[in-house]
């Protein structure tokens, strides 16, 4: 074991079907997806039953825990081994949504711990390409509270009290968790987020699977879930300095620049 084996790792994609996901991992991003609806590409998983593994190099096929398991805190960092010990403590993909995404909620840590035994799910979005129109939902739009929330969710008129944000390529969001959100038709972004999967879906605009069956929805769940705070303002802004690099976003579980 030496820190001379580790060199610039390149990981296989993790492609995923979706209901919603469409063709623009394979057209936009240039990926050889051999199947249609590709809703999402994992770029660096380390994630049970998803994990990356290598391509090139002497390492290649070690999987990203592999790696981890061996080279440890040489290949994580003092710091983040220290915190997380073996588990990857991020996941990363492409998303690409020719339909609108379920309106969804993630747990915090607390809860994600209670219920699931897991981390919880705070992410960022980045607009990589957009259709004209497009938006995506992200918070909402007055002052809420549980009782109100509960009855548009009932008359399925959620969508009016949710705060909706038409997009452009460059386009940062954070999205803590306990955020309501959706991602919407025409949007291709890239997720950097906790090694999470968990996602209560809340509304899923009626729409029914290959089967002419309805998707799961979680609302019981995500009403412990829902952060209730309005925000003035949902999207990051940030700089861009010229020939430089500047730090758009910096969290408690990751700095993105």
């Amino acid at each position: 074991m030496n820190l001379f084996d580790l060199y610039p790792f390149r990981f296989a994609p993790i492609y995923k079907k979706k209901i919603w996901g469409g063709e623009k991992i394979k057209t936009f991003l240039k990926r050889n997806v051999s199947f249609s609806n590709c809703g999402e590409s994992w770029e660096i998983s380390g994630l049970e039953d998803n994990v990356s593994y290598v391509t090139n190099g002497h390492l290649k096929n070690k999987t990203l825990n592999q790696l981890i398991a061996t080279y440890k805190e040489q290949l994580m960092g003092k710091k983040v081994f220290a915190r997380f010990d073996k588990n990857f403590p991020l996941l990363i993909k492409f998303i690409d949504a020719k339909e609108d995404l379920s309106i969804q909620v993630h747990p915090n840590d607390l809860l994600a711990k209670r219920r699931h035994d897991a981390s919880g799910k705070n992410e960022m979005w980045y607009i990589l390409q957009a259709e004209k129109n497009a938006h995506l939902i992200s918070g909402f739009n007055q002052e809420m509270d549980k009782n109100t929330y509960s009855k548009h969710l009932k008359n399925k008129t959620l969508k009016s009290i949710l705060n909706t944000e038409e997009v452009k390529v460059g386009d940062l969001f954070f999205l803590p968790s306990g955020r309501i959100h959706a991602i919407g038709a025409g949007i291709l972004l890239l997720e950097i987020q906790q090694a999470s999967d968990i996602t209560y879906r809340i509304y899923d605009w009626e729409r029914l699977d290959d089967k002419g069956k309805s998707r799961e929805l979680h609302t019981e769940h995500a009403l412990e879930a829902i952060n209730w705070n309005r925000q003035k303002n949902y999207q990051t802004s940030y700089q861009l300095p010229i020939n430089g690099t500047n730090t758009i976003l910096d969290c408690s579980h990751f700095k993105t620049s």
